[in-house]
């Protein structure tokens, strides 16, 4: 199938899955995430209706997304991957949403750019519930703090969080702690599931799944 097939085969099961869990079929949002693909495959799935799309890395984003977004202005872009300090102003002039806020460090650039561009992108902490030390993301002990830092210290409006369970395990226990953490810290927005597992997620309350492979096919 087409990406464009494809796309339509997943938003499908999104719907189907929120349906089964007792949610609103239109709960969740499909964020397809097309890092690596060219403006060209990305095209087709823009066309087919996609509007909200993930990228990892900022520079590769910068060099196929703004002709894109003259063509399509109704689309939404969020970091998914790690934000280097440095690239924060680039992130909030570029980005619509940043989902992995995880540093003192990230969050003090971001308050910085913000208030330097009049933008406010809507912003996500990404939580580390594996604990894995290769991995980027706050200690799941540590959220609740990091998270009022940010919102009482830098001025940060945080809307949710994100997470990328382990790979070789099961993924429902850490979308459950996920949902646990947001739902006491009050916040609304949960990012958690890609393609092997967007519908565990989205039975655990998912508010964004982000799909990549199943949509545009390996990298």
């Amino acid at each position: 199938m087409s990406a464009a097939d494809q796309l339509g085969h997943i938003f499908n099961r999104c719907r189907r899955a929120a349906k089964t869990a007792g949610r609103k079929a239109d709960a969740v949002t499909l964020v397809a995430v097309s890092k690596t693909f060219e403006a060209q495959a990305i095209r087709p799935v823009i066309e087919a209706g996609q509007r909200v799309f993930g990228e990892n890395r900022v520079q590769e984003a910068q060099g196929k997304w703004p002709a894109l977004r003259e063509a399509f202005p109704d689309l939404e872009l969020h970091l998914i991957g790690p934000l280097q300090s440095n690239k924060a102003g680039e992130a909030v002039a570029l980005f619509d949403v940043i989902e992995t806020v995880d540093r003192e460090k990230i969050a003090a650039a971001l308050a910085r750019e913000i208030d330097k561009q009049g933008r406010t992108p809507r912003l996500l902490v990404q939580v580390n519930t594996g604990s894995e030390p290769q991995k980027a993301g706050v200690e799941p002990t540590e959220t609740a703090a990091f998270v009022r830092r940010c919102q009482e210290v830098h001025g940060l409006a945080i809307e949710g969080l994100m997470c990328i369970p382990p790979f070789d395990e099961n993924p429902g226990p850490h979308f459950a702690l996920l949902r646990k953490l947001a739902g006491e810290l009050g916040l609304a927005t949960l990012s958690m599931g890609m393609s092997a597992d967007f519908e565990t997620a989205i039975e655990l309350g998912a508010t964004h799944v982000r799909v990549g492979s199943a949509i545009f096919g390996s990298r």
